[in-house]
């Protein structure tokens, strides 16, 4: 599966899947992490991308799958070293996602200073909402997105808390990359990141803009 979906159900290509970390301060704080001066970038496979409606289940390797939920955003105009006042224009779409992390082989890879794609890029790790259209959300950088886990809040964000702006994302990740039409760019998690368990329920929210709803269903075959 590599297609995102327009909530009008128009399904779109996905190029590359870009992932910022640490960029809200007290999510930085509460994994024991630094700040860093320049965006933390990491890749995720196509094969980690699940749309909603997709149940999710968690990789059999990993006793400790956290959710991370995400603003992010879809690339509809690519292009190399992307001005930052021009960069959300080059923004089609905006939605939702869970960055799940296996975070006990994360921390084990961070450890022994290995890279973290085994933890980040397991199938089903990069879930998203559908998405709304850049003009339906005409101020990103001051919204609000939500998750709850069984009915409780788990995580609220804002996005004027991001240490790197959206546009400083995009500028930036065009400086080290071509951005493509399709590239999603999920743009870090604030705090109250925690463990998932099968039979959870998930459920993100932007501002009144978009819902989504997310399932975890048990664990997935897996061999090492």
């Amino acid at each position: 599966m590599s297609k995102v979906f327009m909530m009008d159900g128009t399904p779109l290509e996905v190029a590359n899947i870009f992932c910022i970390g640490r960029n809200y301060a007290e999510h930085i704080k509460e994994l024991g992490n630094r700040a860093e001066d320049e965006p933390v970038v990491f890749l995720k496979p196509l094969s980690a991308l699940s749309p909603e409606g997709e149940p999710i289940h968690l990789p059999a390797w990993s006793n400790d799958v956290h959710y991370e939920a995400e603003l992010v955003m879809l690339i509809g105009k690519g292009g190399k070293h992307i001005p930052m006042e021009r960069a959300l224009d080059h923004v089609a779409a905006y939605g939702l996602g869970l960055d799940l992390t296996a975070r006990d082989r994360q921390n084990q890879a961070k450890t022994a200073g290995l890279p973290w794609l085994l933890s980040k890029g397991f199938d089903q790790s990069a879930c998203v909402s559908r998405f709304i259209p850049a003009m339906d959300l005409p101020t990103p950088q001051h919204c609000r997105f939500s998750l709850e886990v069984n009915g409780l809040l788990r995580q609220l964000g804002r996005t004027e808390h991001m240490l790197f702006t959206l546009a400083e994302l995009i500028a930036y990740l065009s400086r080290m990359f071509t951005l493509s039409p399709g590239d999603l760019i999920f743009t870090g998690t604030p705090e109250g990141v925690g463990k998932l368990s099968s039979g959870d329920s998930l459920r993100l929210c932007l501002s009144d803009k978009l819902e989504a709803s997310f399932t975890v269903l048990g664990t997935m075959g897996a061999k090492e």
